[in-house]
């Protein structure tokens, strides 16, 4: 079975930085895309940032030039390197993965910038 467990979200100021991890385990043969993607109270569920298999990027605007994706193909596993956070950064973040072609979504962890 297949699984994904966020790990890295806390409490931080405005202006500091965080490194959110996704750890995928189970019965993997393949992974195509990796990402990021997060939720405020009351607002849609947003896309952070993305990585293909290939190495190619995208992000959302809100992110550009703050955040950086990753990941580690040995470890099948997915980063995101938070820069320069900011109060409306505030938001459960949730890692999802094209897996055996299927897509899977971690349970979610909170981040939280205070002003």
């Amino acid at each position: 079975q297949v699984q994904l467990v966020e790990s890295g979200g806390g409490l931080v100021q405005a202006g500091g930085s965080l490194r959110l991890s996704c750890a995928t385990s189970g019965s993997i043969f393949s992974i195509n895309a990796m990402g990021w993607y997060r939720q405020a109270p009351g607002k849609q569920r947003e896309l952070v940032a993305r990585i293909f298999s290939s190495g190619s990027t995208n992000y959302g605007d809100s992110v550009k030039g703050r955040f950086t994706i990753s990941r580690d193909n040995a470890k099948n596993t997915v980063y995101l390197q938070m820069n320069s956070l900011k109060p409306e950064d505030t938001a459960v973040y949730y890692c999802n993965a094209g897996i055996n072609g299927r897509l899977y979504w971690g349970q979610g962890t909170q981040v939280t910038v205070s002003s």
